[in-house]
């Protein structure tokens, strides 16, 4: 299980988020989430809602975290990023948790959310910045 605590300490351990945060300090991070990330709260724990496993299981980090009665939220891929024109008509929200991660981290340095979006979310998601599909 790999903790996210302001985002910058990252802690390994078996033991559940469950034992080890009260409720109300955890936000889920799930790409089926109708909350959007809006900001990093220092104060909260990121649990990044990840799958290993090759195909996508819609909704399942969703529903993992609703029966644990956690927050949970997404990236703001949509809010910041266009459906780019492409061959395949593929667009995914879906990320790995290296590219979650790449996100959170450049917009805890950053603040800016097309900066860490375009850091971690790869073109071949089918997601691009306004700016970029020209």
């Amino acid at each position: 299980l790999l903790l996210l605590c302001c985002i910058f300490q990252m802690d390994t351990t078996q033991e559940s988020y469950l034992d080890l945060f009260p409720l109300d300090a955890i936000v889920y991070l799930t790409p089926d989430s109708e909350n959007v990330l809006e900001d990093i709260d220092p104060k909260k724990v990121y649990i990044l809602g990840g799958l290993v496993d090759e195909s996508i299981h819609k909704k399942l980090t969703l529903r993992r975290a609703q029966e644990q009665s956690l927050q949970t939220a997404r990236l703001p891929v949509r809010e910041y990023m266009v459906k780019a024109v492409n061959t395949k008509n593929y667009h995914s929200e879906t990320l790995a948790i290296n590219q979650v991660f790449d996100v959170l981290s450049t917009y805890y340095k950053t603040r800016s959310w097309p900066d860490a979006l375009k850091a971690g979310v790869s073109s071949g998601k089918g997601y691009v910045l306004p700016d970029a599909e020209k």
